[in-house]
C-alpha cells in the first residue's frame, strides 16, 4: 500500500466512519493527525502523549532565568500550502522572517556555506587538493556507489570529502558515512557546480545563500514549541491526554495498555513513537529482531545564555557547522538572532545553542559535556570570556536523528506493511524513520495524509515519495 506510486490509488478498505482512532505521540505528526480528524468532523479519536506537554522534538522550554531553548536549531519553512496556511492561522502576525546565513568554522576561520562553493577560503594547498578532486569528478565516470561515503567521493572528489564531508557527516550522524545509504540526500546536500566554484576562486566571490530553507520564519515568542502548543490548544479538550505512557500494544485485540494499567481500545492505531519501541512494546514477536536493527543517534543540546550582545562577526549568522574533531559540537545557532524574545531582555543578553551527536559509535561523557562545549565555543571564536555566561541549559534527546543505514529501507519494507495489516500506521520522524521527510512540515503532513488515506482513500505522498514532495515548488 505505502509502496504504490503517487498516481496509483491506495487501498481504501480502511475508509472508516465509526472506528475509534487512537494516536500515540503529540509531536507534529500526532498533532497533524488529530487536527485533520477534527477538521474533517471525525470525533471518535484520542491522542495520547507521554510528556506533560505537546510538541515532541519540536518542543521549547523557558528556564528559570528567562531564556527560551529549542531541542536543536529548528527553523520554519515548508513544502506544502496546507502547512503554510495552518501556520499562518496559528500565529498570524507573530512570525519573524529571516534570511539564512550559514557558515563553517575550520582551519581557524569562518567559511561561507556551502563549503564546496567557497573553497577559496582554505589554505592554498588544501584548496588545490579540493579543486583537483572536483576536476577528477568531472573527468571520471563511476558506477552506482555502494554507500554514502562512496557517493561523497563520486560527487565531491577526494579533497572535499576528506577535508569536510567525511568528518562533518560523522559528527552529525555519529556513524561513519560508509554505514549510511545515500537515498535520503535529495535537496539536503548541494552538489558542486565546477564553473561556479572556479569563478568564485578567480573573482574572490562568495556563495552564502543556498538550499530549500535559505529563508525561514520563526515565532516571535515561545520558540518553536509555541506553534505546537497553539495547535494542541485547538483540539477538543477531551481528545488530548498528556502524561500517558504506553506500556504494551496488543495488536490482535487492538488494545493499548498504559503505564498505570488502564487500557484504551482502538479500531485503528496511528503511532508516532519510535518504530523500534513500538514493535518492542507490542505482541509482534517476529518483528522485534528486525526492528531492533534500526539505528539512531541521540542529540545533546547545550544552551549558553550570555550577558551583552553577540560579537560583530556573529550578529547576522544563523547556523554554523563544525567539521573538525577538536570541537565537540557539529552545529551552533545564535538563538537570540532568531527572536529577541528568546532571551530575558534583548538589550542585555544573547544566547547560543550547541548540538552534540551521540551513539554507541560516538559516545559522549555527560559529566564533561558542558565544559567541553564551552571550551569548544571559545576555540571557535563564539565566545571570548566565560565570565559572560550567566545561564546554562542541557537537554538530551535520546532519539535525535533516524539513521539511514544501508539496511534501513529493507527493514521498513518488512515492518511497516506488517503493522498496517494489523491496522497500525507508524508515521513521523521516528515512526516512519525517514530523515529525508522528518522536518516539521513533513512530519505534520504525514499525520494529515494518513488520516486522509483512512477516511477518504486519498493516497499518501510524503512518506512513500520523499523526492516528490521535496521537489522545488512551482
Amino acid at each position: 500500500m505505502a509502496w504504490l506510486t503517487a498516481t496509483e490509488p491506495q487501498e481504501s478498505r480502511l475508509r472508516i466512519r465509526d472506528q475509534k482512532i487512537v494516536i500515540l505521540g503529540a509531536g507534529p505528526t500526532g498533532l497533524g493527525a488529530a487536527h485533520r480528524l477534527a477538521e474533517l468532523g471525525y470525533s471518535n479519536f484520542l491522542l495520547l502523549e507521554k510528556e506533560k506537554h505537546a510538541g515532541g522534538l519540536a518542543s521549547s522550554f523557558t528556564d528559570n532565568k528567562g531564556f527560551t531553548w529549542d531541542i536543536g536549531g529548528h527553523v520554519q519553512f515548508s513544502h506544502y500550502p496546507y502547512f503554510d496556511q495552518l501556520m499562518n492561522s496559528l500565529l498570524a502576525g507573530e512570525w519573524l522572517h529571516h534570511q539564512r546565513e550559514s557558515w563553517i568554522w575550520m582551519r581557524e576561520r569562518f567559511i561561507p556555506y556551502p563549503f564546496q562553493n567557497n573553497i577559496r577560503y582554505l589554505p592554498k594547498e588544501q584548496m588545490l587538493e579540493c579543486l583537483n578532486g572536483l576536476f577528477d569528478v568531472y573527468r571520471n565516470s563511476s558506477g552506482a556507489p555502494a554507500n554514502f561515503e562512496q557517493w561523497l567521493v563520486q560527487n565531491f572528489g577526494d579533497g572535499v570529502a576528506r577535508h569536510f564531508m567525511f568528518p562533518y557527516n560523522f559528527k552529525v550522524w555519529a556513524y561513519s558515512p560508509a554505514e549510511l545509504n545515500y537515498h535520503w540526500i535529495g535537496e539536503r546536500v548541494a552538489t558542486p557546480d565546477l564553473k561556479r566554484i572556479v569563478n568564485n576562486i578567480i573573482n574572490g566571490t562568495d556563495d552564502q545563500i543556498w538550499g530549500p530553507n535559505n529563508s525561514f520564519r520563526f515565532p516571535l515568542c515561545g520558540g518553536t514549541g509555541e506553534i505546537w502548543r497553539r495547535l494542541a490548544a485547538t483540539l477538543p479538550k477531551d481528545k488530548l491526554r498528556l502524561g500517558e505512557t504506553v506500556r504494551f500494544i496488543d495488536t490482535k485485540r487492538r488494545i493499548v495498555t498504559l503505564e498505570d494499567g488502564s487500557q484504551e481500545d482502538y479500531g485503528v492505531l496511528i503511532s508516532t513513537i519510535p518504530l523500534d519501541q513500538l514493535v518492542d512494546q507490542s505482541d509482534l514477536e517476529e518483528l522485534k529482531p528486525v526492528a531492533r536493527a534500526l539505528r539512531h543517534s541521540a542529540t545533546n543540546v547545550v544552551g549558553l545564555g550570555l550577558r551583552g550582545s553577540p560579537p560583530p562577526h556573529l550578529r547576522t549568522k544563523c547556523w554554523m557547522y563544525f567539521p573538525e574533531l577538536d570541537i565537540p559540537f557539529y552545529r551552533a545557532t545564535v538563538f537570540s538572532n532568531y527572536s529577541p524574545r528568546n532571551v530575558p531582555l534583548d538589550s542585555e543578553y544573547w544566547s547560543l545553542m550547541l548540538e552534540v551527536s551521540e551513539s554507541s559509535n560516538k559516545p559522549v561523557e555527560a559529566t564533561t559535556l558542558l565544559d567541553s562545549a564551552v571550551s569548544g565555543a571559545r576555540g571557535a571564536m563564539l565566545i571570548d570570556d566565560i565570565s559572560g555566561i550567566v545561564d546554562t541549559w542541557i537537554y538530551r534527546a535520546s532519539y535525535g536523528y533516524p539513521t539511514p543505514t544501508l539496511s534501513r529501507d529493507a527493514i521498513l519494507r518488512q515492518v511497516l506493511p506488517a503493522l498496517e495489516q494489523r491496522e497500525v500506521f507508524s508515521r513521523g520522524r521516528f515512526g516512519g524513520w525517514k530523515y529525508e521527510v522528518s522536518n516539521q512540515d513533513h512530519s505534520l503532513m504525514q499525520g494529515v495524509e494518513v488520516v486522509d488515506r483512512l477516511l477518504t482513500g486519498e493516497p499518501e505522498r510524503t512518506w512513500p515519495h520523499p523526492a516528490l514532495v521535496n521537489a522545488p515548488r512551482a
